[in-house]
């Protein structure tokens, strides 16, 4: 579980644009296809990534309780806050003022927060628990190497 003081929290500065060279052609995960020699347009990761930025944060996560999920330790969770909960969406949650990354899970009338690592456990939320949804991780966005 993470503590506030353990998830760095970030928004972009109003009025600054981050732009990147965003290429034609889509890259093959299956066999290489012909590469193309010139660009599309300029890609704008918070125009892609960001569809409500009064309600958009970006958290880093701390931790292997997520690595069955493709979510590792330092990576970037993409977080919105307008999104209503649904079951199987991977949350940030608060409980009892810490917050964590998990699943959610609806069985019968219960509600669990999963984690993706048989290591660790889940939680079943209880009435008497302080825990509310804090938003929902839209993208995951991570290094491939170290």
């Amino acid at each position: 579980m993470y503590k506030k003081e353990d998830i760095l929290i970030f928004k972009t500065e109003s009025g600054k644009k981050r732009i990147a060279p965003f290429f034609l052609d889509s890259v093959s995960a299956g066999f290489p296809s012909p590469a193309t020699d010139y660009m599309e347009t300029k890609l704008d990761l918070n125009e892609y990534l960001v569809k409500r930025p009064t309600a958009t944060y970006i958290v880093k996560a701390s931790g292997p309780s997520m690595v069955d999920a493709g979510i590792s330790s330092g990576d970037l969770l993409i977080v919105d806050r307008s999104i209503n909960p649904r079951n199987d969406n991977i949350v940030i949650a608060s409980i009892f003022g810490d917050l964590t990354v998990k699943k959610l899970k609806k069985k019968d009338q219960s509600l669990f927060l999963i984690s993706a690592n048989s290591e660790y456990p889940s939680i079943q939320v209880k009435e008497e628990m302080e825990c509310f949804i804090w938003g929902v991780v839209t993208y995951v966005i991570h290094k491939t190497t170290k």
